[in-house]
């Protein structure tokens, strides 16, 4: 059996966890201002340089601003965020999502799904149908574990994101695997993952069948079942 190695966090990852923390506790308020970096440097016992590179990060992440002669300030992560920004709230709150984040995702991924297939049907290659189907015999393998099933569940979507031939659409699917996979984790988990693939392979069939509308619907049923459904897959 292998074993992952244990990595410690750096000084400047606990300094950005240490901040993010303090903004997604309401400790910190938008708009208040931080110390000075040779302040915060004193009181949290780093060197100015790890101060200087995790406030670097952390407004790239939407959770700060600098302020040239006037210093950093906290801002409104929810107008200013990344999808970097949405982990770091699922990591404050233990690897989870709450319901408005979740669905919100699922809504995304509806709006990403249903334009996928939609260009998917008029655009396939028989080559992308065989990638699907190996993507979807994989799924169909994967019912007892449900981390990899998630991933295979991802696999797949991505790759109808790939079909649709439009360069942007599989990269704002990927920018969300993390969260998505998590979303997959506990569908499978609630519902089973012979549903997932009941799903897949009804979207694949009327892709094959070139019949948009079909396909359309299929994904939208699926989606929007979690979202407010018999299938909703919120935190109890």
């Amino acid at each position: 059996m292998d074993f992952t190695k244990i990595k410690a966090p750096t000084l400047k990852e606990i300094f950005v966890r240490e901040i993010e923390t303090m903004i997604l506790s309401g400790k910190l308020k938008i708009g208040e201002k931080l110390p000075p970096e040779r302040i915060l440097a004193e009181q949290m016992q780093v060197s100015r340089a790890v101060v200087n590179s995790g406030i670097s990060e952390l407004s790239r992440k939407g959770f700060l601003e600098v302020k040239p002669r006037s210093g950093v300030f906290v801002i409104d992560y929810r107008r200013y965020g990344t999808t970097e920004t949405l982990l770091s709230i699922m990591n404050y709150n233990g690897g989870q999502l709450n319901k408005d984040e979740i669905r919100s995702i699922l809504e995304m991924k509806l709006i990403v799904d249903k334009l996928a297939v939609e260009l998917s049907v008029e655009r396939h290659t028989k080559e992308n149908v065989a990638a699907l189907e190996q993507c979807l015999t994989e799924m169909q393998t994967l019912n007892a574990n449900s981390e990899k099933a998630a991933d295979a569940a991802f696999s797949f979507y991505h790759e109808l994101a790939m079909t649709s031939q439009n360069t942007l659409l599989p990269l704002i699917y990927r920018s969300f695997r993390i969260p998505v996979i998590q979303l997959w984790i506990r569908f499978i988990q609630k519902y089973g993952n012979e549903v997932v693939c009941r799903s897949a392979q009804e979207t694949l069939n009327a892709l094959k069948s070139c019949d948009k509308e079909r396909a359309i619907a299929s994904v939208e049923r699926a989606i929007s079942s979690s979202i407010s459904g018999p299938k909703e897959i919120y935190e109890d």
